[in-house]
């Protein structure tokens, strides 16, 4: 065996996290025309009759047992997470949502080590120090923005960090259902959970949407289906440490997309915190204890 790992789960994953920044910035464009609810239902639907018949040609099978629960319970997460982030989004700029929710790595060692009895050590309590303190510069510099915006910026950055916190949860997921399914199933389970759980608030919630924004939302759906494919087979053949810095180039694509769809300036603030974050994630990770940024592969 070779003593270098192979190149290509690396170019990959960062193929993919490029794909899902374009994602992101279509249901930020969905969720602003119709509301993250039913941008995220819609896109469950779409997401649903594309992947099907795919899972079905390559074999697929109805999950049972463990890897069944392991597939509700991913599912259910990201759901949660998913309406927190693009309701967030749509109150936050680009850049800076990305930035913030880079601190679910750091979060995720808190949780592994109280749901998994991991031992925290010294590195890991420096990375978490450093990023708390990119979120406390980001949100300070947002809120000097001016009072016009303070209000609904403050809001979509504390929606964004709930959604971190349940990042965080599933990371803890994220590895173990990619080495125990295909990428064709992850990808659909995270469709048909998210779907089934939507689903039941659309009497109260539901606003028919126009063709632009069905426009949208199958275009995300498309994007993100390629994407969770693509991150699920990275994932399943590299560790998670070795692709920490592949997926912080999330941020470079949020800021280009922010600046090219929405005309959103990034601000030092925003820089210095997100670099605060990801030098956090680098050194919990160089300390032994993988942390990565999967924001995206459960949206």
């Amino acid at each position: 065996m070779s003593r270098h790992p192979s190149l290509l789960p690396l170019i990959i994953a960062g193929t993919g996290i490029a794909v899902f920044s374009t994602m992101d910035a279509m249901m930020k464009r969905a969720s602003i025309l119709v509301g993250a609810y039913e941008a995220m239902l819609l896109r469950s639907a779409v997401g649903v009759a594309v992947m099907f018949p795919l899972w079905r040609l390559r074999g697929g099978r109805v999950p049972r047992g463990a890897l069944l629960r392991l597939h509700l319970l991913r599912g259910s997460v990201a759901v949660c997470m998913a309406i927190c982030f693009f309701w967030g989004l749509v109150r936050t700029p680009m850049a800076t949502g990305i930035a913030l929710s880079f601190i679910a790595p750091l979060l995720a060692l808190v949780l592994a080590a109280l749901v998994l009895g991991e031992k925290v050590g010294r590195q890991a309590v420096r990375a978490a120090l450093l990023g708390f303190a990119g979120v406390v510069v980001i949100c300070v510099g947002r809120a000097s923005a001016g009072a016009m915006a303070r209000g609904p910026a403050l809001a979509g950055m504390g929606a964004i960090l709930l959604s971190a916190l349940f990042y965080a949860w599933n990371l803890i997921l994220q590895r173990q259902q990619a080495q125990l399914a295909s990428p064709e199933e992850v990808a659909l389970s995270q469709f048909v959970v998210g779907g089934v759980l939507l689903l039941p608030a659309a009497p109260w919630l539901w606003v028919t949407p126009g063709p632009v924004a069905l426009a949208y939302v199958a275009a995300s759906a498309a994007l993100a289906t390629v994407s969770l494919m693509m991150l699920a087979w990275a994932y399943a053949r590299a560790e998670a440490q070795l692709l920490v810095p592949i997926e912080y180039s999330a941020f470079i694509w949020a800021a280009l997309m922010g600046w090219l769809w929405f005309a959103e300036r990034l601000t030092w603030p925003t820089l210095v915190g997100a670099a605060l974050i990801a030098l956090g994630c680098w050194i919990g990770a160089r300390g032994g204890q993988a942390v990565v940024h999967i924001e995206q592969t459960a949206l």
